[in-house]
């Protein structure tokens, strides 16, 4: 599928203006953006028992996080390249409307920027995010087995994820790198990050029999609609109890955990349809379920204790 006639004669911004609307929607990665960073933030704080740090700290956490998940997109257009040209040419680099080269060129810009707002908070930040590059280069690599791992999706899909704690690892690091060490209840948010990426992934690729393409890996077509929906509904279960534990941790169980439940009922709920009728309309309804419910949980972990703090006086 070539660009259309109007889009090759559009300029440069206005096409990547089409290629952020299709594969980087900027306002509502940014939003997700916004509470994931400022929420870590926040709970490395709540978990370690300090107070938060100052905005400076979050403003530079949520330039990182939107660099790292912007890096994550590029990465995807590099590792997906040839699967793109043979089944889904209506893509803006298969079918024209912008370059891979371009795309990597925009990628390594934000490199040095991250590194800037890291140096700008703490020269030490710069370990983590290390780490996570690293982790993010193999990937990119698929570990150097992508055979392999290919025809094990779950394990695929469990090596691709552990990028969020990565991530998050570095984004904590905003606070607690400064601010005297790692909290020692981390590792439960950390696992609550790596359950969310399960979420958002396997939602993501729950699709209708409908909508299902030749050469697209999908968890419905590799397990079905109603076994694939049940991993799902698993997902959100996990990541709802590991929400109640950093609950605990972090001083605010009630508040934490009823805006967990209410939140997992409503996705659960989304689920169930899904696998009773799958349909394109309920494919759609888990995919935004799925966001939903990382923005919700990520809300409650990392801005509960703060209203547990007001409401106590």
């Amino acid at each position: 599928m070539a660009a259309r006639a109007d889009e090759i004669r559009l300029g440069l911004l206005a096409r990547l203006n089409l290629y952020q609307r299709e594969r980087f929607p900027l306002a509502r990665t940014a939003t997700l953006v916004a509470i994931f960073s400022a929420a870590s933030v926040s709970a490395s704080a709540h978990l370690a028992g300090r107070a938060a740090p100052d905005w400076h700290a979050y403003a530079a956490a949520f330039v990182v996080t939107l660099f790292f998940f912007f890096q994550l997109r590029v990465l995807d257009e590099i590792k997906d390249g040839d699967d793109d040209r043979l089944y889904r040419p209506e893509r803006p680099i298969p079918r024209g409307l912008v370059t891979l080269r371009l795309i990597v060129g925009l990628g390594l810009s934000t490199v040095p920027l991250a590194i800037a707002a890291c140096v700008a908070i703490d020269v030490r930040l710069l370990l983590p995010l290390a780490l996570a590059w690293g982790w993010m280069g193999l990937m990119a690599f698929e570990f150097f087995v992508p055979a392999w791992l290919k025809a094990r999706p779950f394990i695929y899909m469990v090596s691709h994820m552990l990028v969020m704690p990565a991530i998050d690892f570095t984004l904590t690091g905003f606070e607690w790198v400064p601010g005297g060490g790692a909290p020692a209840a981390l590792a439960l948010f950390l696992a609550l990050s790596f359950a969310n990426g399960c979420v958002l992934e396997i939602g993501r690729k729950l699709w209708a029999p409908a909508n299902e393409r030749p050469g697209v890996e999908t968890y419905s077509g590799l397990l079905g609609a109603a076994r694939a929906g049940a991993v799902w509904i698993g997902c959100i279960c996990a990541a709802l109890a590991l929400l109640i534990a950093v609950g605990f941790a972090t001083g605010a169980p009630l508040i934490t955990g009823a805006i967990g439940v209410l939140a997992a009922t409503a996705s659960i709920a989304t689920g169930l349809r899904y696998r009773r009728d799958p349909t394109p309309e309920r494919q759609a309804k888990v995919d935004t379920a799925a966001g939903l419910w990382v923005f919700a949980c990520y809300a409650a972990a990392g801005f509960a204790p703060f209203v547990q703090k007001w409401i106590a006086g």
